[in-house]
């Protein structure tokens, strides 16, 4: 499985995925105002905002995962649940820490996100604290308590 940049074409797409999955993972324990603000048009324009940034993994014509990645940071990680249990997020992060390697790599894992926290740590990364974080929203920035994970990628 291999992962290619994502295209104009797949913004749709991408902002449905991390819509859907933003809500399934982050709703029950995210901050109602942060919740509030996650409409699908959000989404798109991050989507679009973020493009050049963005790798796709494609299965079956679909696109089965995605990665953002800023700096060193693993910004944005989200598999399609039709796709979850197949190894799909185990290739996508491969492939997002060989797009970081020879850095201290890190991502922001939402407090209370145990699901992703299980993956995180299966996948080799280390919490290294609770700290603030500002959340990207179409009204402006909002923080929110993170646990922060990091990889040595070097």
């Amino acid at each position: 499985m291999q992962t290619e940049p994502a295209s104009e074409a797949d913004i749709e797409a991408i902002a449905a995925l991390w819509h859907k999955g933003w809500h399934q993972g982050h709703g029950d324990f995210a901050p109602a105002a942060l919740v509030a603000t996650r409409v699908f048009s959000e989404f798109q324009e991050r989507s679009r905002r973020h493009l050049p940034q963005t790798h796709v993994l494609r299965r079956d014509g679909q696109i089965a995962g995605f990665y953002m990645l800023e700096g060193d940071e693993v910004y944005q990680f989200y598999v399609a649940a039709a796709f979850q249990g197949q190894g799909v997020a185990a290739a996508l992060m491969a492939q997002a820490e060989a797009a970081l390697a020879g850095k201290l790599a890190w991502l922001a894992c939402s407090e209370g996100n145990a699901r992703a926290a299980r993956f995180y740590e299966k996948a080799g990364w280390q919490r290294r604290g609770t700290q603030s974080y500002e959340a990207e929203t179409a009204a402006g920035p909002q923080i929110v308590t993170i646990w922060r994970y990091e990889k040595d990628l070097r």
